[in-house]
């Protein structure tokens, strides 16, 4: 089930982002990816707001980040993406605090999330790790490997 996302009202609730930030937008953004990796599932996120010449849609992955014009807000445009949707939204689950923007999603069958609950689902359970281990070999291994590519600084094979 993807994602629809209030930005700026899930930022405040996470460990480490701040609305005072002027990165919070794209760090919200990296923490997505992350997520979208380790859950497989899609991500609209919506921030109101966007400087003259920035509006308009950008795709990170499998994060798509939704910057609307100033003089509407992304509560507007969540809600206006869940009529477009229409039945279909049903299949969305929305992660917001706002009552009127979790009213819009229940009316239109979609999950709802509140965003402090949402942002606890943004770090890996623990012991769960979110860098891949570097292989490693063997002595055994790396003895095989240098005898065949040759072991010895300076040699031309």
């Amino acid at each position: 089930m993807p994602y629809l996302i209030d930005g700026h009202n899930l930022i405040p609730k996470v460990p480490g982002l701040s609305l005072q930030d002027p990165d919070d937008e794209h760090r919200l953004i990296r923490l997505l990816q992350s997520f979208c990796q380790r859950v497989q599932k899609n991500v609209e996120v919506y921030f109101d707001n966007a400087p003259p010449g920035m509006a308009g849609s950008r795709k990170f992955g499998r994060v798509k980040a939704v910057f609307v014009a100033q003089g509407r807000t992304a509560d507007e445009a969540i809600r206006a993406r869940l009529a477009h949707l229409g039945g279909a939204a049903r299949n969305w689950t929305v992660v917001s605090s706002d009552r009127q923007v979790q009213a819009a999603a229940r009316a239109r069958g979609a999950a709802v999330i509140a965003s402090q609950t949402f942002a606890a689902q943004l770090s890996p359970p623990p012991g769960e790790e979110t860098v891949p281990e570097k292989p490693s070999l063997s002595q055994d291994e790396l003895d095989e490997w240098l005898a065949i590519f040759g072991g010895q600084e300076g040699e031309e094979g």
